[in-house]
């Protein structure tokens, strides 16, 4: 593929005014002739969101096309499309009802496009059904842990359709999770509190010392359906990034007003459920137990907006449980086969799938594991 730019804003809570992104590099170095990574459905467009529902995968591109294809990818259907730019977070619930949800596009701070910040109901044939506006909810729900731009500002970034037709929604600017009912209702389930960590190398002239201790901002990219029935949300890492500080925290469904807190990770309703992760940008649910986790980048989305890694390596990882209700062993998929992976999804029998690179020509894989 030829080198192409776009935008990280979508990505980050914090303020990167005029940054831009060159992705580089041939398609087949998302591992198209790995023993690892099965091409499922190939061609694509900056793929992005994953699901799954029978014999179904779901996927979005960056012009905000949501499609379904027959698992052996021979066989497509559009389901519908939303204002485009970036492709949109999606999930299908038990019924086979599939929600898209558009960020805030454009740079932080910036008004929100028509149709951004906003989740859709997709239905084949029939035009995209709003659900509810979520950049209004949160001109409402300002953030009291925010430490840059605007305590109002919302750039919603990850999807999960609960059984009873309810939708969980994180979002990246606000760093909360919220419930989304049928009719628009909305609520905030958990709040996100930023952390201290320690700055990196190799921050841009001006920036602290390596090692100076940082608040950082959460940013919930994330958030998926336990088999234990728990909803749990992963995290970016605001700036300055650090590798190693991004966590996913396991909330108690039917949960409201829950503080998500670094300090106090094993108290109420929001506990840590595992660390050390790098630029979290989907989860997905598994079998007894299993969460599939996406990293952006393994240097950090931040690294990776200065320039630093060509190709850029994300990373795909099984986690494990452990005992106490924490994460236990991890196990890395098609290592450093993967290109600024974008989503993932597992299906009922087990079978995971990843979108790549997230910018640029690229597909939906079958990962062997």
């Amino acid at each position: 593929m030829g080198g192409r730019t776009a935008r990280l804003a979508a990505l980050s809570a914090v303020a990167l005014i005029g940054s831009v992104l060159v992705v580089t590099g041939p398609a087949e170095a998302t591992g198209k002739h790995s023993s690892s990574l099965k091409p499922v459905v190939t061609n694509l467009i900056s793929p992005r969101g994953v699901a799954t529902h029978g014999g179904k995968i779901i996927y979005s591109v960056g012009d905000g096309s949501v499609y379904e294809a027959w698992a052996n990818g021979k066989r497509i259907r559009k389901l519908g499309q939303v204002p485009g730019g970036f492709a949109p977070a999606i999930d299908t619930n038990a019924r086979g009802v599939t929600y898209a949800l558009t960020g805030a596009g454009g740079e932080p701070g910036q008004p929100l496009p028509p149709g951004g910040a906003t989740l859709y109901r997709l239905r084949p044939g029939k035009s995209p059904v709003k659900v509810a506006d979520i950049g209004k909810y949160q001109l409402t729900d300002p953030d009291p842990y925010n430490l840059a731009d605007s305590p109002t500002e919302s750039n919603p970034f990850g999807v999960a359709a609960l059984k009873d037709g309810t939708v969980l929604v994180s979002d990246a600017a606000n760093n909360d999770l919220l419930r989304v009912w049928p009719n628009g209702h909305i609520k905030t389930v958990a709040r996100l509190k930023p952390r201290t960590v320690k700055a990196p190398a190799g921050l841009p002239p001006g920036s602290p010392p390596a090692g100076t201790p940082l608040p950082s901002e959460a940013v919930a990219t994330s958030v998926t359906v336990g088999s234990d029935g728990y909803w749990y949300v992963g995290e970016l890492r605001g700036f300055p990034a650090t590798p190693g500080t991004s966590q996913i925290w396991r909330i108690k469904p039917g949960s409201y007003g829950a503080v998500c807190d670094p300090a106090k990770p094993y108290k109420g309703k929001c506990q840590r459920y595992a660390d050390g992760y790098t630029s979290i940008v989907d989860l997905a649910g598994g079998k007894r137990g299993t969460l599939a986790v996406v990293e952006l980048a393994k240097i950090s989305w931040l690294q990776f907006e200065l320039g630093g890694g060509n190709p850029v390596l994300g990373s795909l990882f099984l986690q494990y449980p452990g005992k106490h209700h924490k994460a236990g062993f991890k196990k890395e998929l098609a290592k450093n086969k993967l290109l600024l992976p974008g989503g993932t999804a597992i299906s009922r029998s087990g079978d995971v799938y990843v979108s790549s690179p997230l910018f640029g020509p690229g597909a939906i894989y079958k990962v062997k594991h």
